[in-house]
């Protein structure tokens, strides 16, 4: 079906594509704010010392190798709260948050324990050993900050569910105005305080997540939009047949953002182990990656609600066009960025570092970076759009099979097997992402068919009082 046809006309996608655009936009705005503490991370970290800035990407890896599963986990509450408000249920919507704020909590507790032990198998992964020392102080310091990070995103995806996306942007970029200066007083050690390097930065990391939590919390307690929901009003004990039904949503949402997510960690990791250099140039080239993706992530997250509120109306034709509207934007953000990356890499990498070894290496990864803009926005648009729809199994093996089955394999075969170094790696980065962004846009298609979505809808109208359906299979 294309965007001409009578069930996505052209009148109709431009207003949908304007809809989205200021959705979207504060959301970008906090994502790209979210993206600078890992600039700032960086930068404080670069001007610290090599190994410092090594430590911090070995940290930052362990770090969110393990949170992109509760993250991930939490993106079932967007499409469920949307959904609820199009059909017309938005009572529901505040019980259901009251689990999800449970079950984020739960799964803050499994994040603190890895974070605490894995620290002691830096050296068995084979991480050269003057960047364990930093990396463990590091982890040891934002570890704190975990139960903040999952309960800020519980609140945060209930907040963008209803399309209120302001919240978003302004804690996120709030929380630069603490880590900067909190940051660099650690990390040097102004003010009488001791120099803690790389532990400084986790410290100051988990004070700027706790500080942003509090501040979600106030904004939803004194949003009159809200007041109707009664979001803190009560306490509810966990009720597991409505938090087992997020977790079927959102488990697998999660296991699909570890595919991608730990395909760039792995290769972090692998290429720490080639020495301070590489893995600092390869953080470098990361996090300005990142930065760019924070573009898509938002139009992304913007999609699912608007896919979702589409269904839950059961606006067949609403749902094919919320995501046409989401891929057109994407192919213009994402042209812009890969111009970005090519025209200006070596000035880009120059706020990062002065040592010449590692600004020549990153700035020749970031070409690498603009190859892979296309596929990058595609695939996670797309996996926006399922989610919206609750379709998560299959993309979830959709996700594996290109990362692991296809990324990773070419990466470690020429990163290490033939010797390449990180370009081979950045290689295999580039396969992974274009083989994801073929497999779930092809499955977006075929899964907004109006005449499947009817079938669905109507084989799920005896279950309609259970708001957690699972969705596509």
């Amino acid at each position: 079906m294309s965007a001409s046809s009578p069930s996505v006309s052209r009148p109709g996608l431009l207003r949908e594509i304007r809809t989205s655009l200021v959705l979207a936009a504060p959301l970008v705005a906090g994502h790209v704010s979210t993206g600078l503490i890992g600039f700032v991370d960086n930068t404080l970290a670069g001007h610290h010392s090599t190994t410092t800035l090594a430590s911090v990407t070995i940290g930052t890896a362990l770090w969110w190798l393990p949170m992109m599963v509760p993250i991930g986990t939490l993106l079932s509450v967007p499409p469920s709260v949307s959904q609820l408000e199009g059909a017309g249920r938005r009572g529901e919507i505040g019980a259901l948050f009251r689990q999800a704020l449970w079950m984020a909590l739960l799964l803050s507790v499994f994040l603190f324990a890895f974070l605490t032990l894995i620290p002691h198998a830096l050296p068995a992964m084979g991480i050269a050993p003057g960047i364990v020392p930093g990396a463990r102080e590091f982890l040891h310091g934002i570890r704190w900050g975990v139960p903040a990070l999952t309960l800020f995103f519980c609140m945060r995806y209930l907040s963008e569910g209803l399309h209120w996306t302001l919240p978003t942007m302004l804690l996120s970029a709030g929380g630069l105005l603490i880590l900067l200066p909190l940051g660099y007083v650690l990390t040097f050690g102004k003010f009488g305080l001791p120099e803690m390097g790389a532990g400084g930065l986790g410290i100051a990391s988990a004070a700027m997540l706790w500080v942003q939590a509090i501040g979600f919390f106030f904004v939803l307690r004194n949003a009159k939009r809200f007041a109707d929901l009664r979001l803190f009003e009560r306490f509810d004990k966990p009720h597991w047949p409505t938090i087992r039904g997020l977790l079927a949503t959102g488990l697998p949402i999660g296991v699909t953002v570890l595919m991608e997510g730990s395909l760039f960690i792995v290769t972090a990791l692998l290429i720490g182990r080639l020495g301070e250099v590489p893995a600092s140039a390869h953080q470098i080239a990361i996090n300005l990656s990142a930065l760019c993706f924070m573009v898509p992530m938002g139009l992304a997250e913007a999609t699912t609600v608007r896919v979702g509120h589409a269904l839950g109306r059961r606006d067949y034709a609403g749902v094919r066009r919320a995501g046409f509207a989401g891929y057109a934007i994407v192919l213009c953000t994402q042209l812009l960025s890969g111009i970005l990356l090519l025209s200006a890499n070596d000035v880009l990498v120059g706020f990062y570092t002065t040592d010449m070894a590692v600004a020549s290496l990153a700035a020749s990864l970031l070409l690498y970076s603009a190859m892979f803009q296309f596929p990058d926005g595609i695939q996670v648009l797309s996996a926006g759009a399922l989610r919206g729809l609750k379709d998560t199994r299959v993309p979830m093996i959709l996700a594996a099979l290109a990362y692991w089955g296809v990324g990773m394999p070419i990466g470690a075969g020429l990163g290490l097997g033939l010797g390449w170094g990180p370009k081979g790696m950045w290689i295999g980065l580039i396969a992974g992402l274009t083989v994801a962004a073929v497999l779930l846009c092809a499955r977006f298609l075929r899964s907004s068919q109006p005449e499947r979505l009817a079938e669905r809808m109507a084989r799920e109208a005896p279950h309609e009082v259970d708001p957690h359906e699972t969705g596509c299979t």
